[in-house]
This record gives structure tokens, C-alpha cells and sequence, in this order.
């Protein structure tokens, strides 16, 4: 029997500890640092690597890490070193999520279908350019920003804005240092999600998540304010095209390049005209899609993991997924994605129904009671036999959980029934 170290404080470490505390080959999970909802927490942080490795290498720990920081950090790095097990790209694959530039360059190399764009640090150049375009345009900064550095603009003047945002204001610190500004493709979004041992990827089932923090995809984007799975928008015609073109492209170019990708591979893609174009990559698992994608696995996620740092996916057999769709809704602290409180105690967990989960991200225990520690808080997810059912699940259940600033969106989900 093997423990399990899953790295990371939010609803999808908690939806990956969940899920391979039910392997047979576990004893015990931990989580570093955890939240209020999971078990067996580890006081490290995720850029502590020296901690993690040396508590890996005591406990006989096989490694899972879920966010970008430390995968961008170097993380895999040091536990290869070390011969510690770890599931997760190295620091130079990871560069397809920590540098926005590096990973768009590297498309127009390999023939990955993207949007025309141009790199800028220097803010007149970034505005000049912006005036001489006949189309809208998406800015975007460079590093790493919590899913938050990518600004959807409607004029030429909400993209001035966002350059001065960006690299005049400095809103996003370093991680605005250099910014992309790209032609806006107006289309159909959704996630497609790969596990990948550097040769072989296999695709996790399809989702769709909400960025944007209010109804009818309003306002500021944000780490996700909900996701569904599977979404209609992907059948199989499309799903092979994602999975030849851009997935299995990707992976190829890498290796070509003397990069060896292991991990989850996620593509952001934006369908128009039948045709996926990446608007960016992940080097993990998607949060909020984790959650319900999850939630309708039917196999050890633990020997997929295993396969995909030992290379040997091409020997597993396609995973099962439940026949059922899941959908999660992110409760959200109101003022997020700016400022908003903490420290309000949570209630109503005992109300919800046994076949939902409540995903905890922004929470803390204290004295027994459950606190809100983030903006997004919890992620209430739930299956249903339809799509339909699965969304009136959901919310029934979110119904039950309240703190004095819960805030949610009203239609998640919604977007999957218009295409069924």
C-alpha cells in the first residue's frame, strides 16, 4: 500500500483527494495545505518543495500536485532528483501554462491552430497596434495570474484600458511584464482535458466552465464559477478533431522539442466554424471542471496516474465514465473577484443530500465550525441523469449552504441545454 501526497488548498485538490482516498492500492491521503473539507492536512505550502519532497520521502508518498505555482516552480524537477514520485509536468513542459508568450510562440511553430497575435512590453507600441486593428481583441499577461490575467475586449478602448491595466498599472505584478494582444474569436468555449505520459494521451470526459462572474457571462473573468460534464457542445466528430489536431499535436511537438509532457493537459478552446482554435493551455487539471468530472469517474484514477509517470498509458484501457452529467457551482464569497470577507461561519452542510458533494476551495476549520477562507469558497456538485437534472440537483443543494456573503450564479449549465 502507497500514501498519496495531493499538493494544493482548492476544490480540485479536494475533489482528487476524494477520489483516490477510494482506491484499493491507497492507505492515506494527504493534502498540502488542504481546506476545511479535506482530511489528513499538511501544514506546507505549495512552494515550499524542500517541505513537500522531505514529507514525501518520509511517509513513502506518490506525489500529485494540483495547481501551477509549484508546477511552474520546478517542483517535478526535484522530486525526479530525488527518485520520488510525482504526477505532474517539469518546470520546462509547465512553460505551456507559466508563460502565455512561450506557449503561443511554440503554437505558431508547430501549426496549433490559435488566434493572430503580437507580443508587446512596451505600452505606446501595445496602443499604436491596438488603433490600426479592424477587430476586437483579447490582452492577456504573460505569467501566471490566477486565471485572472486575460482581459476580453469589446472596443479599442476597453483594450487601451487593459494595456495600462496590465503593463502600466501593473495590476498582475511581473506576471504583466510582457502581454499578448490577440484577435478575439468569437465562438463556443469549452475545456478538453488530457492525461498524458509524454507519448500517449487519453481524454478525461468533455466540460464547460464559466469564467465570467455574473449571469450571461458578465463582467470581470475569474478562476470559474461553476462547470458541467459532459458538454453537448463536443460530440465525437469535434472531440477527434481537438484530440488530433490540437491534444496529440501538442504532445508530439513537444517531445520534438526534446520536452517530455506528463500530466494533465488542458486546452481552453473556442469553437468557430466547426474548427477549435486554443485560446490557452493548462498544465493541470481545470478547477472547477476537476469537480464534476470527477465526480462521474468510474475507474482508479490512482493507476492512471501511476501509468501516466511510469509511460505506460498505452497499456490501460479506456476509461468509464458514469452515463450521467455532473454539474458543480462555485459558492463564491460577493465582492470576488476584487476584495471581499472571510472568517463567516458556513452552514447547512448536514442538509445536503448524500449523492452530492460539497467540494470545499476557500474554507478553514476552527473551534469545529467551518469558515470562509477565499473567494471561491465551495463547489456544490452533483449528478442527474439528464443534464437538466443534474443542474436542478445542483442548486437544490446549494440552496441548503449559507453564510451572510454567499454568492453564486444563476446559470450554470444553462449554456449545455441550449445545444441538447
Amino acid at each position: 500500500m502507497v500514501n498519496v501526497l495531493v499538493i494544493g488548498s482548492g476544490g480540485r485538490e479536494h475533489a482528487l483527494s476524494w477520489k483516490l482516498s477510494q482506491s484499493s492500492k491507497v492507505d492515506k491521503v494527504f493534502t498540502a495545505p488542504g481546506n476545511g473539507g479535506t482530511e489528513n492536512n499538511i501544514s506546507l505550502n505549495v512552494d515550499d518543495l524542500d517541505g513537500l519532497a522531505e514529507f514525501a520521502q518520509k511517509n513513502n508518498c506518490f506525489t500529485v500536485v494540483g495547481p501551477e505555482v509549484p508546477l511552474a516552480a520546478g517542483i517535478v524537477d526535484k522530486f525526479n532528483q530525488m527518485n520520488l514520485k510525482i504526477f505532474g509536468p517539469t518546470k520546462n513542459a509547465a512553460q505551456l501554462e507559466s508563460s502565455k508568450i512561450w506557449a503561443k510562440n511554440f503554437m505558431k511553430r508547430n501549426g496549433i491552430q490559435t488566434a493572430r497575435f503580437e507580443i508587446f512590453d512596451d505600452p505606446k507600441k501595445a496602443k499604436e497596434y491596438v488603433k490600426s486593428l479592424d477587430y476586437n481583441v483579447v490582452v492577456k499577461a504573460d505569467g501566471l495570474a490566477s486565471g485572472k490575467g486575460v482581459i476580453v475586449c469589446n472596443t479599442a478602448d476597453e483594450a487601451i484600458e487593459a494595456i495600462d491595466t496590465i503593463l502600466v498599472k501593473k495590476t498582475f505584478g511581473d506576471a504583466g511584464n510582457r502581454i499578448i494582444v490577440e484577435e478575439r474569436i468569437d465562438g463556443i468555449e469549452a475545456s478538453y482535458i488530457a492525461l498524458c505520459d509524454g507519448n500517449t494521451a487519453i481524454p478525461m470526459a468533455s466540460s464547460q466552465d464559466h469564467k465570467r462572474i455574473f449571469d450571461g457571462d458578465k463582467g470581470p473573468n475569474t478562476g470559474g464559477m461553476g462547470a458541467y460534464s459532459p458538454t453537448p457542445i463536443i460530440d465525437d466528430i469535434l472531440a477527434k478533431k481537438i484530440q488530433d489536431k490540437i491534444i496529440d499535436k501538442t504532445i508530439q511537438s513537444m517531445k520534438s522539442e526534446g520536452i517530455i509532457f506528463k500530466g494533465f493537459l488542458y486546452a481552453g478552446v473556442m469553437i468557430r466554424d466547426n474548427e477549435p482554435y486554443v485560446l490557452e493551455y493548462n498544465a493541470r487539471m481545470g478547477d472547477p471542471e476537476c469537480q464534476p468530472i470527477t465526480m462521474r469517474m468510474n475507474f482508479d484514477l490512482y493507476d492512471y496516474f501511476v501509468a501516466s509517470v511510469d509511460g505506460t498509458l498505452s497499456l490501460m484501457p479506456q476509461p468509464l465514465w458514469k452515463n450521467q452529467s455532473s454539474v458543480c457551482i462555485v459558492l463564491a464569497s460577493d465582492g470576488y473577484p476584487e476584495s471581499f470577507p472571510k472568517d463567516e461561519e458556513i452552514t447547512g452542510f448536514d442538509l445536503v443530500p448524500k449523492n452530492t458533494m460539497i467540494f470545499h476551495a476557500g474554507t478553514k476549520k476552527k473551534d469545529g465550525k467551518i469558515l470562509s477562507n477565499g473567494g471561491r469558497v465551495l463547489g456544490v456538485t452533483a449528478l442527474g441523469d439528464t443534464l437538466s437534472s443534474a443542474i436542478s440537483n445542483a442548486y437544490a443543494a446549494a440552496e441548503k449552504i449559507s453564510w451572510p456573503h454567499k454568492y453564486c450564479r444563476k446559470d450554470i449549465g444553462k449554456k449545455g441545454l441550449s445545444y441538447l
